[in-house]
């Protein structure tokens, strides 16, 4: 709102200084202190009235030291990081801009659906809150609404570099690249980027080749079935990893921070240039989302860092897990998520190892057994007699690592 009130001041006044608002770097740094003094000044307030409400966190006894303290703790505390995400990016951010409009979707679609478990939890004393199959149903109308919006959206292209004469109805823009002339159309495509692979672009399409002639046709149903198991996977990673003060808070800044740079550079038809990596052309403006989002984790570690004064419940798991997906997504850089999201990667698949091989093994012998000593695996360092503080500690570092090598993809091919 405010981009669009000193553009406005800008152009019909010129006061000075309103045209700084132009800048996506401004804007960022604006989202990201805003975002800080919502989570922190207003967080405290929200714990207060989440206290006082008695909206607690009910713990089961897993033999985890330290455990049962938490019991009472407020929760829901994910309703902050929503503020801190939704109220910068409508002051800074342009809302006419379809990947702010889709982030912002994101955000209170699978908000609401966390907030809704976390609601049936505390105030119904319903333990298992709301039934898998609906967040799962919820998640995939979401992925449904993302990937049926980037494919046939007009405004959602990438531009490529063709060949006279052209064979896509799209006009034709002539560029300097490297001081070498270049032809190039903004097209609607569903191409990603590829890590670690040298002519770096894959196409969706191009899982059903084996079709033979006209297997482009069938593009969008690939493409969905991508975005429902990416979005799905995440969420649900996010979900089951903040299970300790501070671990998925701190870990999502982390992964915000890579996303904000990779949206920067994309976005950015100088950086991709010299990159040689896909140009994405108005996706710029997901840095200052990205700021907004940044800004809420970190400010929301200010009261879930060990010894937390709130949880974030799913209202906060679950949002950040699909606004990440999301986000990578949008910036073609959702096959980094293996890599870049390493942390919420191995958490999921501990789970579905403990669980699959505890089944595996009862109906084999009669006798679950188990490969880590309790699942996720935060839990299993703890079994192991390790701190909270120091698992979270090892973990974010292993994030900023993971991250660096993300980042390096870029040009490591």
């Amino acid at each position: 709102m405010l981009y669009y009130l000193f553009t406005y001041l800008n152009k019909n006044y010129s006061i000075p200084g309103s045209g700084v608002f132009q800048y996506i770097t401004f804007r960022t740094a604006l989202a990201v202190i805003t975002s800080l003094v919502i989570t922190t000044v207003y967080g405290r307030r929200l714990i207060d009235y989440l206290r006082f409400k008695q909206v607690g966190e009910t713990v089961r006894n897993l033999g985890l030291e330290g455990q049962m303290q938490k019991s009472g703790t407020p929760t829901m505390g994910g309703i902050i990081i929503l503020l801190g995400i939704l109220v910068p990016t409508l002051l800074f951010a342009k809302l006419s801009n379809v990947y702010i409009i889709l982030m912002l979707i994101t955000t209170i679609w699978l908000g609401a659906i966390g907030f809704l478990d976390d609601y049936i939890k505390v105030f119904r004393k319903n333990k298992e809150g709301l039934a898998g199959k609906f967040k799962i149903i919820g998640q995939v109308g979401l992925s449904l609404i993302i990937g049926w919006t980037m494919y046939f959206n007009t405004d959602i292209v990438i531009r490529q570099e063709v060949k006279l004469p052209v064979k896509i109805d799209a006009p034709v823009e002539f560029h300097m690249k490297r001081n070498v002339p270049v032809y190039t159309q903004d097209v609607h495509s569903t191409k990603t980027t590829m890590p670690f692979y040298k002519n770096n672009e894959f196409d969706y399409a191009k899982v059903l080749k084996f079709l033979g002639t006209g297997y482009e046709q069938y593009a969008l149903v690939v493409f969905l079935f991508f975005a429902i198991v990416i979005i799905t996977f995440i969420s649900n990673g996010a979900n089951i990893t903040d299970g300790i003060d501070g671990l998925a808070t701190g870990t999502s800044a982390i992964i915000g921070i890579t996303l904000a740079i990779l949206a920067y550079v994309s976005g950015n038809i100088a950086m991709a240039d010299y990159l040689n990596i896909m140009f994405i052309p108005n996706s710029g403006e997901l840095v200052v989302f990205a700021g907004a989002f940044v800004g809420a984790c970190v400010g929301f570690l200010w009261y879930n860092s060990y010894p937390a004064q709130v949880f974030m419940g799913d209202t906060g798991s679950l949002a950040i897990g699909g606004i990440i997906a999301v986000f990578a997504i949008m910036i073609r850089k959702e096959l980094l998520l293996p890599v870049l999201c390493g942390v919420f990667l191995i958490e999921n698949i501990s789970v579905i190892m403990q669980v699959g091989w505890f089944k595996y093994t009862k109906k084999r012998s009669g006798e679950g057994r188990r490969i880590f000593l309790m699942a996720p695996l935060h839990h299993h360092y703890q079994k192991k007699g390790f701190h909270e503080a120091k698992i979270v500690t090892r973990f974010w570092i292993i994030g900023i690592l993971l991250a660096i090598i993300t980042i390096i993809t870029l040009k490591l091919r």
